[in-house]
This record gives C-alpha cells, structure tokens and sequence, in this order.
C-alpha cells in the first residue's frame, strides 16, 4: 500500500521540490526557523506565555522533521528489503523510483544492478545446462561405442575407431571452447600482435581446416565435408596486416567451420582479405552459399549458446561465433553479420598497428 501510494504521489504532483537532499534539509531549517520566529511574534504581541509557544514550536519542528526524515528514508528502507530478497535468490524485486534526488539516483541504480545480477544468475543456470547437454551427448556416443566393442556387438575394425575418434574429437573441442570461454571471462588473455603477410597466414589456415575432408564420415557434422571447396581472394597478394596471430586463427577457423557446416553439397565457401583504410587493417570476409541468417538473428548469432534455427542442421555448440567476436574484441575490431546476395557473409574490421605512421 506505501509503494502504491508514493507512486501515486509521485506522478500527481508536477513539482517535486525535493530535487536533492541538500535542498530538503535546507527547506526543513528554513520552515523550522519561520514557524519559531511565527510563534514567539504571536506571543509578543498576545498574552500567551512564551514556555507555551516554545511547546507548541518544539512540536511543530518535529513533526515536520519526522515527515521529511519518513520521505528521505522510505526507499533506502525498500533497498534494504529488495537486498535482503536478493541475498535469498530472489533479483526480480525493484525499488520503486518516487524521487528525484541523489537517493532516487540511487534506486535508479539499483535496479540496474539487480537487473545486472538477475541476467548473469540466468546466463549460468543456461550455461550449466547447455554445457551439460554438449558434454553428456559425446560421452553417450563414445559410452555407446566402447560397450559394443567390448560386448562383442561389433568389432573393434577402422570405422569404428573412426566413430569413436569423432565423438573425442567432438569432446574435445567443446573442453577447449569453454577454456576459451574462462578466458574470456577472466580478462587473462593478452595480444600479441604482429605484423604478417595475409596470403601464406590464411592459406596455412585453411589447410588446417581442409584436412578432416578426406576422412569425414558420412552423416557427420562437426568436420568439413568434401563436397564443400573452399576459395581464398586476398588482393593484393603481398597484403600485410597487424594482429595476434593465434587469436585470428580463432576467428578465421570458427567462421570457416560455420560456414561449411551450413553450406549445402557443390557450395563454395570464400575467404576475401582486403587492406583496411589505416596501416596494417584488414577487412576479411567469411561467404557461403548456404540458406543465410534470418533479419532477426542476425544480432544474436555472436551470443553463447546461440544455435541455427534451420531445420534438419546441427547448430554445434553456440560457442564459435561467441569466440570469434570475443577474439575480434581483444583487437578493438568489429564483426557483423553483413548483407550478402547469396547465403551468408560474415564480415570482420581489424583496426592495424595503432603506432604506425600512414
């Protein structure tokens, strides 16, 4: 009932003459001084005893000190409760913003933060569950493939080594995306950025991309498939660029791997590298020929656990666009979903050598 009535005061009254808790302090004085000196001018000039008007002022001082002191308090007692609900587990209690001085900049703020507190506690209860699907669904495959070997179901012959050696692989790279994940989240990662030339960087890139294409399986998603090629434009070819190689890598090999895993069979996926308008910037682009991200994906593509929404494709872990646009970061670049005629292109700005000289 007391919230619902500061809010309702709060919005009738078109001036608030509180606007900081200086001035009410300053106001209570001067309405403390004005009805004394009112008092004793009316004793002065009546026949009421001055011990009479010092009762009668006393208490009028504190009555409006005790409203005015009720005012001030009401929503730091309200932090306190929301606080201690939030101490509990509870963030989705506010405080209600009925002034518009310091302590009211105060709530404001508050809320913030609980909001704050209340997004990370859902980003962890996701990432527990997420991260435990991702994990329990290669650990039941490689279980599944050990007990038939073991039980004699099926023999312990190439192909079912290579099963085997997929889903390791697939734990794997799950284990090393979230140690990525920590990284990001500890702020331990540091650049070391180089000079280099594009041509020979990216090539030996794709390579390292390209060499699971001989020996994926059929049906299987987490490797690139053979029927995907892929193509690399860099112009001029003697282009340099400016940046921690190891991090590039992680950006070029988790756009790369995207790509080919949406691409449909006969699809090429191109790799552009263009020189950027500052010494040793580069502007590279990821294009394949495959369905494209939805207008309204397109901001929430580079979110964990993020997956495709397209029916019938694997969406991976959700974590690859979210370390390359956390490896982009560390370079003060910017990486975009950018329009493309046909399927997708994933466009990534790199800002160079800040020391350089044009």
């Amino acid at each position: 009932m007391s919230i619902w009535w500061r809010r309702t005061w709060a919005a009738l009254r078109p001036w608030d003459p509180f606007r900081s808790i200086k001035a009410a302090l300053q106001l209570l004085v001067i309405v403390s001084v004005l009805i004394t000196t009112l008092l004793v001018t009316v004793a002065i000039h009546s026949a009421t005893e001055l011990r009479i008007i010092t009762i009668f002022s006393i208490i009028a001082c504190l009555l409006i000190t005790q409203i005015v002191a009720t005012n001030l308090t009401a929503p730091l007692r309200e932090m306190t409760a929301v606080a201690r609900a939030m101490a509990a587990g509870d963030y989705s209690r506010r405080v209600a913003r009925v002034r518009r001085d310091e302590v009211g900049e105060l709530a404001e703020t508050f809320n913030r933060m609980a909001a704050d507190l209340d997004a990370a506690d859902r980003h962890r209860k996701e990432l527990v569950a997420n991260v435990s699907h991702e994990l329990r669904t290669p650990i039941a495959a490689l279980r599944a493939v050990l007990e038939n070997v073991v039980d004699g179901v099926s023999a312990a012959d190439p192909e079912t080594m290579r099963l085997a050696l997929q889903q390791t692989e697939r734990l794997g790279k799950l284990v090393s995306q979230l140690l990525d994940l920590s990284r990001l989240d500890s702020g331990a990662v540091r650049l070391d950025a180089k000079r280099f030339e594009v041509w020979p960087y990216l090539s030996a890139v794709l390579k390292t991309a390209s060499l699971g294409l001989g020996t994926a399986s059929k049906g299987s998603r987490s490797r690139p498939r053979a029927d995907v090629p892929m193509h690399l434009d860099v112009c001029p070819l003697h282009l340099t660029a400016y940046a921690d190689g190891e991090r590039l890598h992680q950006v070029v090999a988790n756009l790369v791997d995207n790509a080919v895993k949406h691409s449909p069979p006969g699809g090429r996926v191109t790799v552009r590298a263009r020189s950027g308008p500052t010494p040793g910037s580069l502007e590279l682009d990821v294009m394949d020929e495959g369905p494209g991200i939805p207008e309204a994906d397109r901001t929430r593509v580079f979110e964990r656990f993020h997956r495709g929404s397209h029916p019938g494709r694997d969406g991976g872990t959700g974590l690859g666009l979210a370390i390359a646009r956390w490896a982009v970061d560390l370079h003060g670049g910017r990486i975009e979903v950018a329009e493309s005629p046909r399927g997708c292109r994933i466009h990534v700005t790199l800002p160079g050598d800040p020391g350089a000289q044009p």
